[in-house]
């Protein structure tokens, strides 16, 4: 297919560097400046910037990105459709998409729970950060996305049904044998001295957010590519992090968590396309929904409210639902 130079430009803005799209598409450096270079001359303005720490999307280039991304989606699609045809298996899969923490163990536990109540279905998980899946959705790649609210938000979208899961309180992890390790909740001045790590700006924003009202400014000092390799970072010593409570069930054994005094939250929803929904749908928000629960209303967490708003749902806390 002719679009080998649009999978390049996507992949370019994904990873902000034109180096490191070289290396994950098995081309050279020049072969993807030229690709660019190509694209720019048929749009007949510049895509990308230069940076000192990489390049990023023009605001033609970023209009561009969310076409691209659709079109690459559904060129997808349709070649897959018809390699399922040819293997005789039409039934249409569920693609779901989820944050990484998400990813991590809530939303396979309820595909697992919806295999089991409904029997064999075609499915794929798709991880990425909520900006990125809400795009998906709109776009008609992804079927269900399970997103937060972080920094910078979800945006209101007449093109999405969404439902409020719960609320996610958010944890310190530690390398073991942490001084604060099994004192918790901390409140979060007794930790300005220490070296964070953080892998996205909707969890920094959150931490400062956080400092800030404690009257303390966080030491970011070190940035990693994920999840994985923020807490490899945490679990070798080099710095603490601030992850969500989701997390803690699905953390590697090195590391420990510890709650923080009036924690930073961020709300925790499922999002689909009002248009085309897959059958499936509506039967894993359900069982997305069962993986928070219903609690007493005295007890249910504080929710944003609004016409998207659901049935008061409770915070996850350190990696167990509270009811």
């Amino acid at each position: 297919m002719a679009l080998t130079a649009w999978r390049t430009f996507v992949t370019v803005c994904r990873l902000g560097s034109l180096s490191a799209a070289a290396v994950e598409l098995g081309y050279t450096q020049s072969a993807v400046s030229r690709q660019i270079a190509g694209l720019e001359r048929q749009a007949g303005v510049p895509l990308i910037q230069r940076h000192v720490r990489g390049v990023r999307p023009t605001p033609a280039g970023e209009v561009f990105r969310h076409h691209a991304l659709a079109t690459l989606d559904e060129a997808d699609r349709a070649l897959r459709a018809i390699r399922d045809v040819r293997h005789g298996a039409l039934g249409r899969p569920l693609v779901v998409g989820a944050t990484p923490s998400l990813a991590a163990e809530i939303v396979p536990a309820a595909i697992r729970r919806l295999l089991d109540a409904g029997g064999p279905l075609r499915w794929n998980l798709v991880p990425g950060l909520s900006p990125e899946l809400h795009d998906r959705v709109t776009a008609g790649s992804l079927d269900v996305a399970v997103v937060t609210d972080a920094p910078p938000g979800l945006p209101h979208d007449t093109r999405v049904e969404r439902r409020f899961l719960g609320m996610d309180e958010m944890v310190v992890v530690l390398p073991l044998g942490h001084p604060r390790s099994g004192r918790g909740p901390v409140p979060v001045q007794a930790l300005a001295d220490e070296t964070w790590v953080e892998d996205n700006d909707g969890s920094a924003s959150l931490l400062r957010q956080h400092a800030a009202r404690a009257g303390v400014t966080p030491r970011i000092d070190l940035t990693a590519a994920d999840l994985l390799g923020k807490t490899a970072l945490v679990a070798t010593g080099h710095a603490i992090a601030l992850i969500p409570g989701v997390l803690t069930r699905a953390l590697r054994t090195d590391v420990t968590t510890v709650a923080l005094v009036d924690p930073p939250t961020r709300g925790i929803y499922a999002i689909a396309p009002r248009r085309d929904p897959h059958p499936s749908a509506a039967p894993l928000l359900d069982q997305l929904a069962a993986a928070f629960g219903p609690v007493p209303p005295a007890q249910g967490a504080h929710r944003p409210s609004g016409p998207d708003a659901d049935t008061a749902a409770p915070a996850f806390h350190g990696g167990s639902v509270s009811r």
